[in-house]
């Protein structure tokens, strides 16, 4: 015969209240913003102000919502002799937007440099490239559309190596030359790259607005 042991009442009313009292792990603190698409461009279609001037646009508007203690970057090739490429000068990562989520673990994961990393791919999507106030940003289907974002980049985030202009004469014309862009929402074009899926239509703010932009472009934190 098998015996069975059972609890007094008493130590299942002890036990109890004691499983209900056990404290909840805490959340993971939220992390800092480290990326973020900028809210608006400088106002002068692709003429940012160079590298310079495109660093110093993302430095303001995050210092704006108190996050201007990092070094802020611009996502932007240049292109022609001494050519910087994007993904040279945006830190190792990882990278957070404003609303903690996690865009990118690393370089790699953020430019799929490897098989695995690009079948796993980044996060950076329509939900996650927000702006610095945490705020999406408006993409096809919406209105106006402004998915079109400057890089002047290739996919891997270098710079291009052929003559054409792929940078609005390394972003300083609103006039003459085109843009590089890619689709922060990962919707239209002949690829679904966030970095490079076809050149603007020219350097104007008129023309930027006219291929689906509005002179925005991506700040990372390098440090």
């Amino acid at each position: 015969m098998k015996l069975k042991f059972l609890l007094p009442l008493t130590a299942l009313a002890v036990i109890i209240p004691l499983a209900a009292q056990q404290p909840k792990q805490p959340a993971a603190p939220k992390q800092p913003m480290s990326f973020f698409v900028t809210s608006v461009g400088v106002g002068d279609g692709a003429n940012l102000g160079g590298l310079a001037g495109a660093a110093s646009h993302c430095q303001r508007l995050a210092e704006a919502v108190g996050a201007g203690n990092k070094t802020w970057r611009a996502y932007l090739s240049t292109s022609g002799p001494g050519a910087v490429s994007a993904r040279d000068r945006i830190g190792q990562g990882p990278w957070y937007n404003a609303r903690g989520a996690q865009v990118a673990k690393n370089l790699g994961h953020l430019h799929g440099d490897t098989l695995e990393e690009a079948r796993l791919g980044n996060t950076l999507q329509r939900v996650t490239a927000v702006n610095e106030k945490g705020e999406p940003v408006k993409g096809s289907g919406e209105s106006p559309n402004q998915h079109d974002i400057l890089t002047g980049s290739q996919p891997d985030g270098r710079a291009f190596t052929d003559s054409a202009d792929h940078t609005c004469k390394n972003w300083t014309s609103n006039g003459e030359g085109s843009a590089q862009v890619g689709h922060h929402d990962r919707t239209g074009g002949p690829s679904l790259s966030w970095n490079s899926v076809h050149a603007s239509r020219g350097c104007s703010q008129q023309n930027l607005v006219a291929t689906g932009g509005a002179g925005l472009f991506y700040c990372f934190a390098e440090k």
